[in-house]
């Protein structure tokens, strides 16, 4: 949308190299002059850019039958590649090159191009937190570390110049670089192929809306109200962008407290309200993990002391709270978004009851208050999740039918996390990412779906 690049701040213009590597030739590169280094390790024999074998030992590869095509039909055959495969295939010849920067191709891809579901994770360097008491009156210790300490958050000071994109389906790891992102932004949120960055220092917070794949950056204007790490949520649809920030007003200082929400909307038909809404948070709120998952026009996050889930409804500006299912007995309560429906992720641990421990998945039904239980982890494989996890806690993001289940503090040279493939109801284990060796840090991640445009933004790189 021309609206959304022209009043705002258009994407930041540059030129760099993407490199892609594949596990079976770790000396094959190939360099593109586009946006981001991307890597590839896979953990199967055949690499998902294989195409098969050699052309020439194919009929189906006859270059008299390919070179008859019309450019419509073979661009319909292009716009199936996955993105990464996309990237390679563009060095074909100039035409193939220009495609990323072609309307009518990127409007064919928003049109047919099936859905990919990714993860994308991000080394959180453990940095010291500032001097700012947090005014709440959260007493839960499920969001304290052996250690002493807070863990639910992304820690100050980071610098992200590179992200970890895991693939469920092909079980495979991609690096990719990200020269454009500023210091001191974290990244808070991601949807529909964009990520949110939230700038760190205390005060009016700026954002940016970034897509990694085609190296797009744009600049949001600052919230209105100074706050400290508040609770961010995106949702992005083929007509909207919506993002609401939440709590953590600081009201000193040195002192802060859950107050305010402020939105921002946008959409294709021009209305935009940029940070104009704003709302009071529910009395004696607690928004420790500060992440919200959009669904259905809402935002949802957890609340904390006792556990329950607070909704934010976009269209009427109010907030309202949800019980949550046995919510005297959860530990590290997650809520995800998969095929279309909200669901709430944690463990289970009655200590004064004869009922196992076990990792729980519920689903809230259409009325908006009920939950129903629809998974539960195998009893053997959350005792050895439960091992490794030594009572520290773990977080979960769902993206598709996909749930990844990380284990924290235990460093992202040995990060450990659960996959669970709710249409196939399996569970396996986690390849660890083979990008990075540092044992400290964490893995923070986020549900990704790779896109080379996304609707409401415009089709166009600029």
């Amino acid at each position: 949308m021309e609206a959304f690049n022209t009043s705002i701040t258009p994407p930041i213009p540059c030129t760099y190299s993407i490199i892609t590597t594949k596990a079976s030739d770790p000396h094959h590169l190939l360099h593109l002059p586009m946006n981001s280094n991307i890597t590839t390790n896979t953990h199967s024999n055949t690499s998902s850019f294989n195409n098969g074998g050699s052309s020439s030992c194919s009929p189906w590869m006859d270059s008299r039958i390919w070179s008859r095509l019309p450019q419509r039909l073979l661009d319909r055959v292009l716009v199936f590649l996955p993105p990464l495969a996309f990237f390679r295939a563009r060095s074909v010849c100039k035409r193939w090159y220009a495609l990323l920067y072609s309307s009518t191709f990127l409007q064919l891809y928003l049109h047919i191009s099936p859905r990919r579901h990714c993860f994308l994770f991000f080394n959180v360097k453990v940095a010291q937190k500032p001097p700012i008491y947090r005014n709440s009156n959260n007493n839960n210790n499920d969001n304290i570390d052996p250690a002493g300490n807070t863990n639910t958050r992304a820690d100050y000071g980071g610098s992200y110049c590179e992200a970890y994109l895991f693939d469920p389906n092909e079980i495979a790891w991609h690096r990719i670089t990200l020269p454009m992102i500023p210091p001191s932004f974290t990244p808070c949120s991601t949807s529909n192929g964009l990520i949110c960055w939230v700038s760190d220092e205390a005060g009016p917070k700026t954002l940016f809306l970034h897509n990694p794949l085609v190296g797009t950056l744009i600049q949001l204007p600052p919230t209105l109200r100074p706050r400290l790490v508040p609770s961010i949520g995106l949702g992005i649809t083929n007509t909207s962008i919506d993002i609401t920030v939440a709590g953590d007003d600081m009201i000193s200082p040195y002192a802060v407290k859950n107050l305010t929400t402020e939105s921002f909307h946008i959409d294709a038909g021009g209305f935009y309200s940029i940070w104009g809404t704003s709302s009071a948070l529910p009395r004696l709120c607690s928004l420790e993990s500060g992440h919200m998952t959009y669904h259905d026009n809402r935002f949802y996050c957890m609340n904390y002391s006792p556990f329950s889930v607070l909704t934010y409804d976009v269209a009427s500006n109010s907030w309202c709270k949800v019980q949550a299912p046995m919510r005297r007995f959860l530990r590290s309560p997650s809520l995800i978004e998969l095929e279309g429906k909200l669901m709430l992720v944690a463990a289970v641990e009655k200590s004064k009851l004869n009922v196992p421990k076990s990792l729980r998945v519920w689903c809230l039904q259409g009325c908006g208050t009920t939950w129903v239980e629809v998974e539960r982890m195998p009893q053997q494989l959350y005792q050895q999740f439960s091992e490794v996890e030594c009572g520290r806690g773990f977080d979960c993001i769902g993206q598709g039918e996909f749930v990844v289940i990380l284990i924290r503090g235990v460093g992202v040279g040995v990060s450990k996390g659960v996959v669970f493939d709710m249409r196939r109801k399996r569970w396996m284990w986690m390849p660890p990412c083979p990008f990075v060796n540092s044992a400290g840090g964490e893995m923070q991640g986020f549900g990704f779906e790779p896109r080379l445009a996304t609707p409401v933004t415009g089709c166009r790189k600029e």
